[in-house]
């Protein structure tokens, strides 16, 4: 990123530039003098030289990698580097100068497509026993063979303590030392482009968490121009927020450049106030596609965004933010409530096997329409935007760690259930997405943990908890996030995928996934190749994909009773490509026949909560 005009170019944070010699540089108008404490491996205090627009640089001798440092502003608080690179301390310790050579084996990798992802997200310290990132290469593997190409990862950014989902860091430069630090970040990645697997990373711009949140001690990060729901928003279009810009594009490209992420995922971009011209989200993609232009690779920015707006994924020239793809959570609304039938909160607002219809059609369900839950119209027409530029998911950390008690869609639907959902998901005209487990039924719940070191905040926290479920799920029991024993509970069962009816649904995953990624008509992400109808008088949905030539159709049973569905099919043979009926999947019984004729529509006999795909049959 070019830096605001007359200040330094060099990086923020400290830097080793040789010879044992390191340059820090920091952003802090707030303070008349700016030092660099070095507290080891020799005590000394190194004045900074102030260089323009807030900004003080220092060069010191002797700061070599595994130096350690605070900044001493006016000459008496003491805090962290804001851009520091290793937090071995923890949040509110020094600093620590961290090397950035690392052995890369990845030299031919050029990432991938946004069209050929299929993205798995997990939580590091809940993925493996151990919670590190060597330990998550151990099951890359594993993933490689159920036919994931993409792995998202969830915040890593320094927090308080060890146990967290990641949206409280505050030092949003340091991978967290608890799952390995920088190295151990960059050895996982390495091990995923070995595998052909992209790597994605989720970052946070729209808030910091509150403890060890030192930025506003520095400059004017926040500004009280806008409120977000975790107070003061960041200052991305006020007085100085040139610099604030540069801080978060320069840690975005960090990620890509030193860690060789092939993809970001920006949270809740909603939560991003921008009034400017040339929007912040604009400017960062902007930046991220000219680091893949200059390093030959693809590399994607997906926005988490609850607004339905297509804006964010439209080019610039079309009056867009430029940014490559977008959360989309109607699709899984609708598919929760046909599922689960729960109609509390948000999921008030979706009823029908329509809604799921419209979602799969239209990448939205709600496009302008009116909302109850929100009580007024949101949302505006995807219109032509590929499927590509959609992720959708049965189940995410949002919408699992999001309910009183963490239950997986696991807890709260039959078996059956569990494929078709997976069935929805992986055959949708856009990016799928798993959440970590999904694939065999893992049981373990995945809630809400913290490890905060401020007593206030960890009961402020707690009572938060509760009140936020008060008006969803009344009487809900709401475990402890401060409790170890609630971080533990969420600990992947790995082994439970060898063990009957786990493998089943693991094997079917894995059949469904191929599918997707070998056959022609579901391989790309096409809107324009999509027919989607509800049979009249039935919950059963029919999606066609792909050409008239080689199409495939999904006939799909929201209904628990057993039905017999007159499926329109142009005329020949098809063939069952894939029944969720089939034994071999664990399933009840009442699969479809191997071939199918139909003269222009085929009654076909359906257990209840079923999936079944259906391919042309080739020409005799």
């Amino acid at each position: 990123m070019n830096a605001p005009g007359g200040v330094p170019a060099a990086p923020l944070g400290a830097a080793a530039i040789g010879g044992g010699r390191t340059r820090f540089l920091v952003w802090a108008p707030k303070a008349r003098t700016v030092d660099v404490h070095l507290v080891a491996p020799r005590d000394r205090v190194v004045a900074m030289t102030a260089v323009g627009r807030g900004y003080y640089e220092a060069v010191v001798d002797d700061a070599a990698p595994g130096a350690r440092y605070l900044y001493r502003l006016d000459g008496a608080r003491e805090r962290p580097d804001p851009a520091s690179r290793l937090q071995p301390d923890g949040v509110h310790g020094p600093s620590e100068v961290a090397g950035r050579a690392f052995p890369w084996t990845d030299q031919g990798w050029r990432g991938l497509p946004l069209a050929d992802y299929i993205l798995y997200e997990l939580h590091l310290g809940t993925f493996t026993r151990e919670g590190t990132c060597d330990a998550a290469i151990g099951r890359l593997d594993a993933l490689r063979a159920l036919g994931v190409t993409a792995i998202e990862v969830m915040p890593v950014a320094q927090f308080p303590g060890e146990r967290n989902w990641g949206y409280d860091g505050v030092e949003l430069f340091a991978a967290h030392v608890a799952y390995g630090g920088p190295d151990g970040l960059r050895r996982f990645v390495d091990a995923c482009h070995a595998r052909g697997l992209a790597a994605v990373l989720d970052v946070v711009y729209n808030h910091l968490g509150p403890e060890g949140n030192y930025l506003g001690e520095f400059g004017p990060y926040f500004t009280d121009r806008h409120t977000t729901p975790w107070g003061a928003a960041v200052n991305v279009d006020g007085p100085d927020s040139d610099e604030v810009r540069r801080f978060c594009i320069e840690n975005a490209l960090m990620w890509v450049e030193e860690f060789h992420f092939d993809a970001l995922r920006l949270d809740a971009v909603h939560a991003i106030m921008d009034q400017s011209a040339r929007p912040f989200l604009q400017e960062l993609a902007e930046a991220v596609h000219a680091a893949a232009a200059r390093g030959r690779r693809e590399i994607h920015v997906i926005a988490e965004s609850n607004l339905n707006d297509p804006r964010f994924v439209r080019p610039c020239r079309d009056g867009g933010h430029g940014l490559d793809a977008q959360w989309s959570d109607d699709l899984h609304h609708a598919l929760h409530v046909l599922l689960t039938g729960e109609r509390w909160g948000y999921y008030a607002d979706y009823g029908g096997a329509a809604d799921l219809a419209r979602a799969l059609r239209e990448g939205f369900v709600f496009a302008g329409q009116y909302s109850t839950h929100r009580r007024r119209r949101y949302g505006a027409p995807a219109g032509d935007l590929g499927g590509e530029r959609f992720v959708v998911a049965a189940q995410n950390h949002d919408q699992v760690g999001n309910r009183a008690g963490g239950e997986r869609l696991a807890a709260l639907v039959p078996f059956e259930a569990l494929k078709v959902a997976a069935g929805v998901v992986l055959t949708a005209p856009f990016v799928p997405l798993l959440f970590m487990g999904e694939e065999y039924g893992e049981p373990a719940p995945f809630l809400y943990f913290t490890s905060h070191g401020d007593p206030d905040l960890v009961e402020a926290v707690r009572r938060g908890r509760r009140e936020e479920f008060r008006g969803w799920d009344a009487g809900a029991d709401v475990p402890d996030p401060q409790d170890p024993a609630t971080f533990e509970r969420c600990k992947l069962h790995d082994g439970l995928r060898h063990e009957p009816p786990h493998r089943a649904l693991l094997d079917f995953y894995t059949e469904l996934i191929r599918l997707r990624r070998t056959l022609p008509a579901l391989a790309p992400p096409a809107r324009d190749a999509v027919r989607v109808e509800v049979l009249e008088g039935t919950r059963v949905l029919v999606v066609r994909r792909g050409q008239p030539a080689a199409p495939a159709v999904a006939v799909v049973n929201f209904d628990h009773a057993a039905t017999a569905a007159r499926v329109p099919l142009d005329p020949g043979r098809w063939i069952a490509a894939l029944d969720s009926a089939d034994a071999a999947w664990g399933g009840p019984g009442g699969a479809a026949a191997p071939l199918v004729e139909s003269d222009g529509a085929v009654v076909l006999p359906r257990p209840g909560l079923s999936f079944l795909l259906l391919v042309r049959a080739p020409a005799r």
